[in-house]
This record gives structure tokens, C-alpha cells and sequence, in this order.
């Protein structure tokens, strides 16, 4: 179905002067004329290919409206829509009655055609691609300015369907997404665009954006009439309009070298053939220009007024120009005409394979990006621990002989921490970021609020059982990643989806102390956006539950696990041989001793060789023997005092007087991480629940400076689950993420003051995930 609408723009009296009005000509006005009827225009095409149903929790109609703004407010409305084409029939989600999009004059919005959510993971095909034209931005100062591109989600819970849908679908949207096109990128742009809304409305929306700077058609008027084309008289005045056009010509060079290289990569990524025959060459365009165009384009208005300074030619060298500039408008403009008409031609044939391709793309240039807010460092797996010291380095006497070393000092590592991230955020504040990619709001709108995230890769050092020694393995295979793998046009086309059709991959998200089912929800999304065809259990076994032993909870997990596998690989065996079985653990909080415990089960090691990612949210590995919260500390004395609670007896080490026999430090012992193949540890210096150093697994400068049992019982701990993790292949990967959130936006209270606020963080929160999900996607598949 083709719909293409008709273009109505009102102009703009308050940009007309008295002389236009009068139709007064003016010396030189013929001939600026002429210039003015050149005049260029951006189109930015949104192809809108699928709605993918996360996690939205109410059932109803939902639609999606799309507008565009400038940025500098100057407007209200910056594109207008120019052309609707639906490329099928909908079908699945949307009603006979309500198959029909709409566009709204008022506030020159599209809306798609409503449809219907009836259950999670529910695919609708909208398949419609909606341009908009925005005026050429190099008169009035636009061409500094960037571009929103706004997606609202609307919904009603209305059920029956009548001609009113619509209009109760435009009453109040349920989420906003935004995008930001950074002036540079209006002159060509071929992009993947996500469309996620918020935690609230957990949904995608498979979205490219296409622009290019295209010359405006005669019966086509401006969206913006020039406010300086008759302002002055003369040869000054002809000398302005003659430069900016010159401007709008270098433009559309660049316009016309990004969409050409955007076709071939685009036709190469597909493996499909573009023709682009009748292209001839531009050399008698760049000739009558000595600079490059990027910086013809980009000059500033002091270098414009003084070429115009030393602009001294006659009339007949003018009149030559004039006819240059006229003929270089028009190659340039049928050209990239040409191109763009066949490029959208293109774009409907390939429509899939060119989505999948962005996309790819896209998720490429992820880690890139986001590097911003990630500071990533290799550092060596440390070595066995001695009752000495850290790494046995030996303590003076004098450090010995104060009676406690200061609170600074047992602090240090998160201190540190902390100081290196507000370090790393105010290097942000002082960064200009100004590229040609779509900038997503939900982390562009307020870079300082953004999470910075330092990343360690434990270098994978194995110990030879022969010689006790230590070295590290090569590389080369492990760093295999999406970002410099080498992609096959079989890989790029899906047939290589065959191989894998009989590989389950299991998640198994565990909450934490009186948490609920659906709290590791945000992180799910991610991962099931990185791998939809993974099978998740958001365990439900210790719900309400969570104040017993460990022992029980492991076991409760353990038989939840076991039931839950064997039911899909059952299903799945039905359809032959399973090729490979991956199972991964997410845990939060004390989910990730319940994970540990479970492990630990006899029910559970057959399936010890499926473990594949580990991930732990700030996970108390190391109990809470040398926590400094001391605000904490007390509330976990009373919860043992007035409700005695099995769990935290176990965390504190108080479920048994002899250290050597309590629940934690005999779950060191037992092989329960050794077996997964990558395990990231995610910890926050802001987090005063879960001490930073067993977050981390690390030593604690408490414990290194403690000669005390105590101190030996946690440094035999410590070794103990470090050796798990150095006892690994050579492909195995080993992180610990510090997650250090903005606190600014927290405020004084009492999630703030004990230390809770970043500790549901990781909860509320998915842009941390964003970030380490896709910068090593290879881990989550």
C-alpha cells in the first residue's frame, strides 16, 4: 500500500519584507532571484519494521507516534511528513477497522495504525516508512542546531474497536523515547535506532533512520525563507545569497560522497548488487571550489565575511558564476536524486536484510561509543594470599603496633574507587561530544548522570601443577569478540541459524533478601535483546522465603533448576540430537550464595558441564565478616536478636562458634565456580550492604592487617574461591565491574544514608547492563 500525502507549508509573512510584498525589483534582484530558486531540503526517511513486546504488563491498544524538533527550541516543529509507504498488508496485532495510519497537521506527527498487545514477546510487523523534510539549516544558524526525533508510545485499555480509537489512543502517552541527529549527520546518515521507551514499558522497536541533504523540487516551497535574501541591497546583498548557495553546493557534495559510500556498504553488507550506473562524475562540480567541502561547510561567519571582504569581480565574472553555481546545483541535484530514489527502491527489496545488517552494525559500534563512561584496564589474577600480608608482602611493625589502622585506611580500595570515578565523570563535563551517530537522550540527555563503569579483565593465569608456577596463556583465540570477528555473508544472510537450531541456552535469574521474582527483570530484557531464543527462569522458589538457611534455599533452587531444564530439553530432544546446552547464572544480592549453594548439590553436577556466564550483582561471597557499615551492621544484630534469622547468622559467621565450621566458609570449598566459563562481578564503592571486597572477591586491608583466626579464616576463604577462578581453560573470561552510580539525583535520606540506594540500583537501573551487555556481547550468547 502506497500512500504519498501532498505537501501544503504556509509561509512565513514576518520573513517578507515590504519590497516582496510590493513586488518592487531592485537592482540586482533578477539575478537573486535565480539564486534563491535554489534551495535544498533533508529527508529523513524512518522505517519502522517490528514491535517486539518485552515486557509491557497491561494488555490493550497501543500505537506509536513519531514528531520532530529542533533542538534550540526555536521551532516547535522542525520536520514536516512528506511521504508515507507501507511496505505490507498488517496483519498479526491490528484490527480490519483500524488499519490505516494517520498524520496530524496540528503538531505534523505520524502515527502508526493501533494495535493490539495480548501476551509478552508478541511480535507486530508495522513495516511503514515515514519521511519527514526538514529545511536546509545553513541560513539561519540551523545548521548548528540538531535534531529530536521523538517516539511516544500510546496506549488504551479500551477494548472494543470503533472509529474513536485513535482519538483515545492521542490522549496521553504511556512513554518517550528520544533520539538526537547531531547537525552533521543531516547531511547522510544510515543507521540502526532502537526504541526501547523505559523500564516501565519494556518493549523494542526495530527502527532505521535514512537522511540525505536532496535538492528541494520547484513546486516544492521552503519550510524557512531565507531572512537575509532581501535584506540588503546591491552588490553586498547578490555577494550573500551567491555565498550561501555556494555553501548549499558544498553541502550537497558531502551529501552526495556520504550517500555513495553508504549505498556500497549497504550493498556489500548484503551481498546484494546496487546499480548506480548512471552516477557520472562530480569533477566539474569540485573544480570551482579551492577548499575541501567539510570545510567550506563548516566555516565560521567571520571567514564568510571576509571572502565576501575580498570579493572583487566584474559583472561578467558573476554572471560565469551565477551560471556555474546553476549548473553545479542541478548535476548535484539530479544526482543525489537519483541515488536516494534508488536507494529507497533498494531499501523496500531488502528491507530485512538491510535491518539485520544495521543492526549488526549498530551493535558493533557499541563498545566504541559507550567507551565514554567505561574505563577499561587487564590486570594480572593475583596470586595465593599469605597470613603476612597482601600477596605475601610483610607489614612493619609499626603499622602492627597501632591498635586498629585507620578508618581511611580500611576504606581505601573503595574510597579509591569512588575518587577515580568522579575523576573519570568530570572529564565528561569538560568533553565536547559532536560525531555523526544518533545519540539516544536516555544517555546523551545528561552525560553526568550516565554511570561510569571501570571494567578489569583478570588476565587468565593457570598454575602448573608440576612446578607451583604461574603463566599466562596466549590470547590470540580469546579475544574473539562481535566487535572483530570476521563476518561471513552466510552469517550475515541467517542460513548459518540451521547449526544452531538444537542449542538450548538457559538463564537463571535469583533474586535477592525478601526480593521478588521479576526483580532481575531489566537485566533479562537486555539479555533476551542480545539472545532472543534464550530460555529464562526468573526463579520463583525461594520467594518469601528468603530468611532460612542457605542450605534449604540452595536446594530449593537446585530442584527448580533441575525441573525446569529437563522439561526443555525434553521438548527439544524430540526434534533431534541437541547440539550444544549453555546454562547461566544472574544472581543479586544473596541470590548469588543461593546460587552457589544450589550448585553445590548433588541433583545439580550433571549439569556442571552446561555452566557458561556467571553474573553477580553485588553478590556477599566473602560474608560480612569485615563490614565498616557500622549502620548496617547493627540492623543485621537486630534481625538476629529479634527474628533470629538463619541467613544472616550464616553472612556474619554466627551460625557456628568455631569459624572453621560456619555455613560461608565451608561453601568456599566447594567447586562451585570453577565451572562456568566467564564470570563477571559486579560490585558499587557505593553500595554500604554488601562489602565492596566481597562483591569483588578480593583481600580486605581489614582482613590483611588481622593475625587473629579470623583473618586466616578469611584469607582461606578468599584463596579458596580465587583458585576456582584461575582453574580454568584458556578461553575463559573473568571481569570485575565497578558500577559507580550518579548519587546527586539520590538526596538525603535513608536509602542514601545506609547505603541501600546503590544497592537496589542495580535493580532499577538498566544502563549499567546497556553497557557491559553489549561492549562483550559474546558472553551473553
Amino acid at each position: 500500500m502506497f500512500r504519498k500525502l501532498r505537501w501544503i507549508v504556509g509561509l512565513n509573512h514576518k520573513n517578507w519584507s515590504a519590497k516582496r510584498l510590493l513586488n518592487v525589483e531592485q537592482p540586482g534582484s533578477t539575478r537573486i532571484n535565480q539564486l534563491n530558486m535554489l534551495d535544498a531540503v533533508h529527508e529523513v526517511a524512518i522505517y519502522m519494521h517490528r514491535f517486539h513486546n518485552l515486557d509491557l504488563f497491561e494488555q490493550g491498544w497501543y500505537k506509536i507516534k513519531v514528531t520532530m524538533r529542533w533542538e534550540n527550541g526555536e521551532d516547535s516543529c522542525a520536520g514536516i511528513p512528506a511521504r508515507v509507504v507501507q511496505y505490507e498488508v498488517p496483519e498479526a496485532g491490528f484490527d480490519s477497522v483500524c488499519k490505516v495510519w494517520k498524520i496530524d497537521d496540528t503538531d505534523n506527527s505520524f502515527s502508526t495504525p493501533p494495535f493490539r498487545i495480548k501476551f509478552a514477546r508478541q511480535d507486530v510487523f508495522l513495516s511503514v516508512m515515514i519521511s519527514f523534510y526538514l529545511s536546509f539549516g545553513g541560513y539561519e544558524g540551523q545548521s548548528s542546531s540538531a535534531v529530536i526525533l521523538k517516539f511516544e508510545l500510546m496506549y488504551t485499555h479500551k477494548s472494543e474497536v470503533g472509529s474513536d480509537l485513535h482519538a483515545t489512543l492521542d490522549a496521553c502517552p504511556a512513554a518517550v523515547h528520544e533520539y538526537r541527529i547531531p547537525p552533521k549527520a543531516l547531511l547522510g546518515l544510515h543507521t540502526y535506532c532502537p526504541v526501547h521507551f523505559d523500564a516501565f514499558h519494556a518493549a523494542l522497536l526495530d527502527t532505521s533512520v535514512h537522511i540525505s541533504l536532496l535538492k528541494a523540487g520547484y513546486r516544492t516551497p521552503r519550510l524557512k525563507v531565507p531572512s537575509d535574501s532581501w535584506a540588503s541591497d546591491g552588490a553586498h546583498g547578490e555577494d550573500s545569497v551567491r555565498l550561501n548557495k555556494v555553501m548549499l553546493i558544498k553541502a550537497l557534495i558531502v551529501a552526495h560522497d556520504i550517500l555513495h559510500e553508504d549505498l556500497k556498504r549497504i550493498s556489500e553488507g548484503i551481498d546484494q548488487a546496487i546499480d548506480l550506473t548512471e552516477i557520472t562524475s562530480k569533477h566539474d562540480v569540485t573544480r570551482l571550489f579551492d577548499s575541501t567541502p567539510s570545510k567550506h561547510v563548516e566555516s565560521t561567519d567571520t571567514e564568510v565575511s571576509q571572502q565576501l571582504s575580498d570579493t572583487t569581480q566584474s559583472s561578467a565574472e558573476k554572471t560565469d558564476d551565477l551560471d556555474d553555481l546553476i549548473n553545479s546545483f542541478q548535476c548535484l541535484g539530479n544526482q543525489l536524486l537519483y541515488m536516494w530514489n534508488t536507494f529507497l527502491k533498494f531499501h523496500r527489496e531488502n528491507q530485512t536484510k538491510i535491518m539485520e545488517f544495521l543492526c549488526n552494525t549498530w551493535a558493533s559500534d557499541r563498545r566504541a561509543e559507550w567507551s565514554i563512561w567505561m574505563v577499561y584496564s587487564k590486570l594480572e589474577m593475583p596470586h595465593q594470599y599469605t597470613s603476612i600480608g597482601v600477596k605475601g608482602t610483610s607489614l612493619h611493625g609499626s603499622i602492627l603496633g597501632k591498635s586498629l589502622s585507620s578508618r581511611r585506611s580500611i576504606d581505601e580500595p573503595t574510597l579509591t574507587a569512588i575518587e577515580r570515578a568522579e575523576l573519570h565523570r568530570r572529564g565528561i563535563a569538560q568533553m565536547r561530544i559532536n560525531n555523526r551517530s544518533l545519540q539516544d537522550m536516555y544517555i546523551f540527555g545528561d552525560p553526568l548522570r550516565v554511570p561510569i563503569i571501570i571494567v578489569e579483565r583478570m588476565i587468565n593465569i593457570h598454575r602448573s601443577t608440576s612446578t607451583n608456577s604461574y603463566f599466562i596463556p596466549f590470547e590470540g583465540k580469546a579475544k574473539y569478540t562481535l566487535e572483530n570477528r570476521p563476518r561471513t555473508k552466510h552469517e550475515l544472510s541467517g542460513s548459518n541459524l540451521e547449526r544452531n537450531r538444537n542449542a538450548l541456552r538457559f538463564v537463571v535469574f535469583v533474586h535477592g533478601f525478601q526480593g521478588h521474582h521479576l526483580d532481575l527483570r531489566l537485566l533479562r530484557n537486555q539479555w533476551l535483546l542480545i539472545d532472543p531464543k534464550m530460555q529464562f527462569l526468573m526463579s520463583q522458589a525461594n520467594e518469601d522465603r528468603t530468611s532460612g538457611d542457605f542450605r534449604e534455599m540452595g536446594l530449593r533452587l537446585a530442584k527448580e533448576v533441575v525441573s525446569f531444564m529437563k522439561k526443555k530439553m525434553d521438548k527439544a530432544s524430540k526434534f533431534g540430537m541437541l547440539d550444544d546446552v549453555k546454562l547461566s547464572f544472574v544472581g543479586h544480592s544473596i541470590g548469588n550464595i543461593i546460587i552457589r549453594a544450589a550448585l553445590a548439590e548433588s541433583i545439580m553436577e550433571p549439569y556442571h558441564r552446561y555452566l557458561y556466564t556467571y553474573v553477580s550483582l553485588s553478590g556477599p561471597h566473602l560474608g560480612f565478616l569485615y563490614s565498616s557499615n557500622s549502620i548496617f551492621n547493627s540492623g543485621l544484630w537486630l534481625l538476629k536478636k529479634l527474628k533470629g534469622t538463619p541467613c544472616i547468622h550464616q553472612l556474619t559467621f554466627t551460625d557456628d562458634p568455631d569459624l572453621e565450621n560456619t555455613f560461608i566458609y565451608n561453601l568456599s570449598k566447594k567447586k562451585t565456580l570453577e565451572n562456568f566459563r566467564n564470570v563477571i562481578l559486579l560490585s558499587s564503592p557505593q553500595d554500604g550492604y554488601v562489602p565492596y571486597h566481597s562483591a569483588r572477591i578480593e583481600m580486605c586491608p581489614a582482613a590483611s592487617l588481622d593475625y587473629s583466626k579470623r583473618g586466616k579464616v578469611f584469607l582461606e576463604m578468599l584463596n579458596n574461591c580465587l583458585d576456582q577462578i584461575r582453574a580454568a581453560s584458556d578461553h575463559r573470561v573473568v571481569m570485575r565491574c565497578d558500577v559507580n552510580f550518579n548519587t546527586s539525583s539520590y538526596g538525603r535520606n535513608l536509602n542514601t544514608l545506609i547505603g541501600r540506594a546503590a544497592h537496589i540500583e542495580f535493580l532499577e537501573s538498566d544502563i549499567f547492563s546497556k553497557f557491559i551487555m553489549w561492549s562483550f556481547p559474546e558472553l551473553f550468547r
